[in-house]
C-alpha cells in the first residue's frame, strides 16, 4: 500500500498538526514541499487537492482533503488502534468532551495564542516586519483568561477531555511549541497543572520528533 500524501512544510503549525497524528499512530507517509516563493500553493495542481490554495492538503490513494484537524481526524480513524485511539469514539462521552476540547482549541486557544506567534517570531524572522507589542500585549491577556479555565480543568483532570491523552490535547501542539519560543514563555509558570500538561504532551515520542523537526528556524 502506498503511504499518504502531505502537501506543505513540516514548519506549519497546520501540517504539523496532521504529521503529529500520523507519528501518534505510527503511520507511513511522504511529505511534499510546497514552495511559497514561486506561488505554488496557488498552482493548479495544488488548487485540484484545495482549492482554498492553502496547506496542509492530504492525499490517500484517490482521496484528496484539506483542513488539518479533517485530516488529522481521518487519519486517527484510519489507523485506529487498541493502544492508540486518540478519538475515543468508542464512548460516546468521551468522545463528546475530546470534541468540545477540539473546538475550544480552534476558536478560544488559538485565537489568543497563534498572534502572539505571530508577532513574535514568525513576522520578524519570515518577513522582516517588527513585533507589534500593543498586538502582542492584547493577546496575552486573552491567553491568560483561557488559561484560566485550562488550569480549573486540568486540576480535575490530568488532560483536557478526561484522565486519558487524546486529539484535543495534541491539537494544541504546534502553537504551543512555537509560544514557548517567545520571550513570554514564562507565562505558564503561573498556572503549575497547565505546565504540567504542556510538560506531558511534550514527553510523547511523536511529539518529540516533530519539535526536532520544527525547531531549527522556530517559525
Amino acid at each position: 500500500m502506498a503511504p499518504v500524501k502531505v502537501f506543505g512544510p513540516a514548519m506549519s503549525t497546520n501540517v504539523a498538526r496532521v504529521l503529529v497524528c500520523l507519528e501518534e499512530v505510527g503511520a507511513e507517509y511522504e511529505m511534499v514541499d510546497i514552495d511559497f516563493k514561486v506561488l505554488e500553493h496557488k498552482s493548479p495542481e495544488h488548487l485540484a487537492r484545495n482549492p482554498f490554495g492553502q496547506i496542509p492538503a492530504f492525499q490517500d490513494g484517490d482521496l484528496l482533503l484539506f483542513e488539518s484537524r479533517a485530516i488529522s481526524k481521518y487519519v486517527l480513524r484510519k489507523y485506529k488502534t487498541d493502544e492508540v485511539d486518540l478519538l475515543r469514539e468508542g464512548d460516546l462521552k468521551e468522545a463528546a468532551m475530546v470534541d468540545v476540547w477540539t473546538e475550544v482549541d480552534a476558536h478560544t486557544y488559538n485565537p489568543a495564542i497563534s498572534p502572539i506567534v505571530y508577532d513574535c517570531l514568525i513576522n520578524p524572522m519570515m518577513r522582516g516586519i517588527p513585533t507589534n507589542e500593543k498586538v502582542v500585549a492584547e493577546n496575552l491577556e486573552k491567553l491568560k483568561k483561557v488559561l484560566e479555565v485550562y488550569e480549573a480543568r486540568l486540576a480535575q483532570h490530568k488532560y483536557l477531555a478526561g484522565d486519558f491523552f487524546s486529539f484535543a490535547d495534541l491539537n494544541h501542539f504546534p502553537y504551543t511549541f512555537y509560544f514557548m519560543g517567545t520571550p513570554h514563555a514564562a507565562l505558564f509558570d503561573s498556572y503549575p497543572h497547565v505546565k504540567a500538561w504542556w510538560g506531558s504532551i511534550m514527553a510523547r515520542p511523536a511529539v518529540q520528533k516533530m519539535a526536532a523537526i520544527m525547531a531549527p528556524s522556530k517559525a
